[in-house]
């Protein structure tokens, strides 16, 4: 093979390469400069804010806590990945942004869990007689000192809980204290497995896209850069 035909073949594999990475990273990177603008002015854009316990239209859950939706479910940050659920950054420092029951159900908070809270709802209220499961972390700082309510310690079970029940704090545990997430709320609807618990909520297949629970389209294969609101 020639110099000048492998060199081609290069430039071609290149840039397949890098459309590839485009492809799978542009919800997430466009929707990055927009919460970047946020975090360096957000008097300049609180029509982007979201409030704790806010009703979008009909939708069945309330919004779960304040801050703007900085990514959606099915965002892309790395070729191959997809997010399974909601960013909610408050804009705060840790320990301060409230977070709360989007939704009555039952809480647990297994043992091992350091910033982690899920609720189960026996009967899905778009699905009736499906159950599901309402999943938050990042709820401690770097070093693990949580900021779940002390109502909620390690080993809950099934704990009834109404909507709008206070849970805890935003904060920005990542389980590596030299890799801290940001300050945010990551909430997911997590699947059930049949057996009366959830699955895994690190696929995405084993959640559900959370757009009609909550009334505003957080799909990123319907919305691919804009930061959702009730308006839009």
């Amino acid at each position: 093979m020639s110099k000048r035909l492998i060199l081609s073949t290069l430039f071609v594999v290149t840039i397949i390469g890098g459309y590839l990475i485009y492809r799978n990273m542009r919800s997430s990177g466009l929707r990055s400069v927009q919460v970047m603008r946020w975090f360096n002015d957000p008097e300049e854009h609180t029509d982007w804010e979201i409030l704790q316990g806010e009703r979008c239209g009909d939708a069945p859950f309330i919004l779960p806590t304040n801050g703007i939706i900085g990514y959606v479910w099915d965002d892309s940050f790395r070729p191959g990945h997809r997010h399974q659920g909601l960013d909610i950054f408050g804009g705060e420092e840790v320990g301060v942004t409230p977070v709360i029951s989007a939704y009555e159900g039952y809480l647990t908070r297994m043992p091992e869990w350091t910033s982690t809270l899920i609720i189960r709802i026996p009967s899905d209220p778009l699905n009736p007689g499906q159950q599901i499961w309402l999943y938050y972390t990042h709820m401690a700082d770097v070093d693990g000192n949580d900021f779940i309510v002390d109502a909620f310690p390690r080993g809950t079970r099934e704990v009834k809980i109404s909507a709008g029940t206070l849970l805890g704090y935003q904060g920005n545990y990542s389980g590596d204290p030299f890799n801290p997430t940001g300050t945010h709320l990551h909430f997911s609807i997590v699947k059930d497995n049949g057996n009366g618990s959830f699955m895994n909520e690190l696929e995405i297949e084993n959640t559900y896209d959370p757009s009609p629970y909550l009334g505003m389209e957080l799909n990123a294969n319907n919305n691919p850069n804009e930061i959702p609101t009730c308006l839009n």
